[in-house]
């Protein structure tokens, strides 16, 4: 899919023009259980799928701040087409850790990669190729993706490749999405038009280079973004998904409550004291929540500029930011969904939607609960496996 030609300057003015569109199409996606393909026509249009492949293959090479902003500033219109960015975009990472010439094979003319991480597969090395099986589930917008990753465990000789630690390593493995099975699996409570969809490989010879563990393998390119870690950047884009849901959560809310005047009240739904008083805890939250995340992410990037490297404590407050950021655009979505009454529980209300997307971007497991445990364990000096974060 060709994307017209942009800089990583202007991506975050493109996704907000993009949003009442997202925002229109949302219900249509919704049934669909799949992006419409008009909007990711549009998306691949303003580069959003690149936005962290290698600027060498084409792709904007963007900073994580440039990131969080895009998916933000798209989830405020909807969710659904945010999270796809989220998880295809950082899948462009993988882009800096494949030989040059697969890189431009997986992500040249603006393909759109995308699939999962987590290793639920097995690739048996045979000399120049990797013969995977395995299925995945929550393959966001494996519909409309030209490529598909798997994370795999390694068979080498008869033995699982395992890092010094004792743990297998995993490593990503692309195939043309025309020879992945997609499994239609999707029927959940929300993100629905995101088509999380199981994918399935059998007996797939897929060649050595177009695989690669973001564990023991050294980026080739060099720029300060492939300093950050794949996990941290996709668990930020996640936040700024959960931040862009509550933004758009009260946008709905002060509509309604402008407009709405409650059953046996004379007074307007945003006259009402309580109505004031919660929105305004509301608003702190989120922008709270936001400056946080941004603050970390400066942080982090500026390490990551002057010293090519991102450290274990910046990595843990990036974490915990982007954990408290999922949190926080969850508890707005439900503070609106809750302030809007009983219009509020309608399909043709974006509130209720809303509620049900932030819910479910928190049970990812990148920024579910037990990752207060992994920052905690962090911020307290405890020995904490850090492989993952």
């Amino acid at each position: 899919m060709a994307v017209a030609a942009h800089s990583s300057s202007d991506v975050v003015q493109r996704a907000r023009a993009l949003a009442p569109q997202a925002a229109q199409l949302a219900p249509e996606g919704e049934r669909a259980r799949r992006l419409p393909a008009t909007l990711v026509s549009g998306m691949a249009d303003a580069g959003l799928f690149s936005l962290c492949v290698p600027a060498s293959v084409g792709g904007l090479e963007a900073s994580p701040a440039v990131l969080v902003e895009a998916v933000e500033a798209l989830a405020r219109g909807d969710g659904a087409p945010a999270w796809c960015v989220a998880v295809q975009a950082t899948t462009g990472l993988m882009g800096a850790y494949l030989e040059p010439a697969a890189a431009a094979e997986v992500f040249g003319a603006a393909a759109i990669a995308g699939g999962v991480f987590a290793p639920r597969g097995k690739a048996v090395l045979g000399g120049s190729q990797l013969v995977v099986n395995g299925r995945w589930p929550f393959a966001s917008g494996c519909q409309h993706c030209d490529w598909l990753v798997g994370g795999c465990v390694v068979e080498e000789d008869g033995a699982i490749r395992t890092l010094a630690s004792g743990m297998p390593d995993v490593v990503l493995v692309f195939a043309p999405a025309t020879d992945v099975t997609i499994h239609d699996t999707w029927h959940v409570s929300g993100l629905r038009a995101t088509g999380s969809h199981d994918i399935e490989c059998r007996d797939l010879s897929v060649p050595v280079e177009r695989g690669a563990s973001v564990f023991s393998s050294t980026p080739v390119e060099s720029g300060p973004l492939y300093a950050f870690p794949l996990f941290g950047l996709l668990a930020l884009a996640i936040a700024g998904v959960s931040l862009g849901i509550g933004r758009g959560s009260l946008d709905d809310l002060a509509q309604l409550a402008g407009a709405k005047t409650p059953t046996a009240s004379a007074r307007k739904l945003g006259e009402r004291a309580t109505v004031q008083a919660e929105t305004a805890r509301a608003e702190a939250r989120l922008r709270a929540a936001r400056a946080l995340l941004h603050e970390v992410v400066a942080e982090a990037w500026e390490a990551a500029v002057s010293t090519g490297a991102v450290s274990v404590e910046h990595r843990t407050a990036l974490r915990l930011a982007a954990t408290h950021a999922a949190a926080t655009g969850a508890e707005v979505a439900e503070t609106a969904y809750r302030l809007g009454g009983g219009s509020a529980i309608y399909e043709s209300s974006s509130l209720q939607r809303r509620f049900r997307d932030a819910h479910v971007a928190t049970q990812h497991m990148l920024v579910a609960p037990a990752t207060w445990e992994l920052t905690g364990r962090l911020l307290l000096g405890l020995p904490t496996d850090v492989t993952q974060l």
